[in-house]
């Protein structure tokens, strides 16, 4: 056990104290928030205003003109249209919007808008969307109907109720939220086992390409060597989890500060007067609203839980595996590529069926693909997002666990076997099959 541990230190600080291990675990990260707080600083960034000067000749208006925010500003005025485009031409006034004495509701007549620049689209949809708002207000008026009854007809409502199996009221929120989070977690666990898996293959075939191998070998069993590797590099992408996660909060928090009118917006508190009109579109909407309503009702301290452990068991399964295929390539990596495809496979295929157990998490396919420890890893964290008993019963649970332990150690075995026989195996294309007599020769 001494050995393994001292085989995994080695791997474990030969890879964290290289400089991509720094650029890829801290730099990449702070790039990518780096442009997210660029976005968040132009969205938040005061704008000028788009001032429009009306003219409103057949009184359509009554003054009075709204505006979802104070990007475009309308000013009523008593004009004509030599006047008002030399407001333009002195630059008081951006653009004009002229009604004739002949406008009605009814099409008669047209409203004439002009600029002194180029409008961009999204400022032209706001104009006229305030335009058309403003008609629409006049139209109902006309027919005696208040905007709050017309709201009140075009709002939807969900008559029916929907429960789980627990008993639990489900809404259409909950159930996005668990499919994002089923999905993200899938596939991220997708990514942790060929990046980390490919970097144990490697890391093997090195040291056997170099024939560094046969001098660690005299003094250090093949099993204590697989595992070490496996070990290390393993405790090399936790390290990497755990500072993303750190970073992840701590960067939130330094955005938090930098930009309050984002977390004002978010927590229900009135917009800056110049931004985020996104996320007061969002919030007018309620989708925010059924957004964090979803997020309060997942239990992420247990997806979590599930996640570090399906992490660990899924890359503990493959490594063996990426280990094994390692030890019996030779000098031409292309031998790689066609013994990976038996360890490949599971894996894409646990991708197909985790896509149905996002959608329907307990039917067969979703719970056999839960239960077998080749796809577990990847299935399981689809169901488990949906919650229990909803998504998966907890006897599923434990058997998934069970079997994805005995699924490890029976890997491990194989693999050592394969390993011990291949890691010494020189100027011969090694198939599988010959793999497979090395792993059931007997000692």
């Amino acid at each position: 056990m001494n050995k393994i541990f001292l085989v995994a230190q080695r791997e474990f600080l030969t890879r964290v104290q290289k400089k991509t291990f720094l650029l890829s675990t801290i730099g990449l990260p702070l790039i990518i928030f780096l442009f997210y707080g660029m976005i968040i600083y132009f969205s938040v960034k005061t704008t000028d205003n788009f001032r429009i000067a009306v003219a409103d000749k057949a009184n359509i208006f009554n003054g009075k003109i709204a505006s979802k925010d104070n990007e475009v500003l309308f000013e009523f005025v008593k004009s004509d249209t030599a006047a008002l485009q030399n407001a333009i031409d002195q630059k008081t006034y951006e653009a004009y919007l002229y009604v004739p004495a002949t406008f009605t509701l009814d099409g008669k007549d047209s409203l004439r808008f002009r600029s002194g620049k180029a409008v961009g689209l999204m400022t032209r949809e706001k104009i006229q969307s305030s335009i058309n708002k403003a008609l629409e207000e006049k139209r109902l008026a006309n027919f005696n109907i208040t905007r709050a009854q017309l709201d009140s007809l075009q709002q939807e409502k969900e008559y029916i109720q929907y429960s789980s199996a627990g008993g639990k009221t489900e809404n259409d929120a909950k159930v996005g939220v668990s499919y994002a989070v089923g999905m993200i977690s899938g596939f991220m666990i997708y990514i942790i086992l060929f990046i980390y898996g490919t970097m144990v293959m490697r890391g093997v075939m090195e040291e056997k390409v170099s024939r560094i191998a046969e001098v660690i070998i005299s003094s250090v069993k093949p099993f204590q060597l697989m595992m070490g590797k496996i070990f290390g590099i393993g405790a090399v992408g936790l390290v990497q989890f755990i500072i993303w996660i750190i970073l992840v909060f701590g960067l939130q928090f330094a955005i938090a500060m930098l930009f309050p009118s984002v977390v004002e917006s978010m927590q229900g508190q009135p917009i800056q007067p110049a931004g985020m009109q996104a996320a007061q579109a969002v919030k007018s909407s309620g989708a925010l609203a059924g957004v964090m309503s979803g997020l309060n009702s997942i239990n992420f301290p247990f997806i979590i839980g599930c996640f570090i452990f399906y992490f660990i068991g899924g890359y503990l399964l493959y490594s063996s595996l990426f280990a094994a295929v390692g030890s019996a390539v030779n000098e031409d990596p292309q031998d790689a590529q066609s013994l990976l495809l038996p360890i490949t496979m599971p894996i894409i295929f646990a991708i197909v069926i985790m896509m149905k157990a996002v959608n329907d998490p307990n039917s067969t396919l979703a719970i056999f693909g839960s239960l077998f420890p080749l796809t577990s890893p990847i299935v399981m964290m689809a169901r488990v997002a949906h919650g229990v008993p909803e998504g998966v019963t907890y006897f599923q649970l434990i058997l998934s666990v069970v079997f994805l332990i005995l699924g490890f150690l029976g890997t491990t075995w194989v693999a050592a076997k394969i390993y011990r026989t291949g890691i010494l195996m020189y100027g011969k294309k090694i198939t599988w099959k010959e793999m497979w007599k090395w792993a059931w020769k007997k000692n």
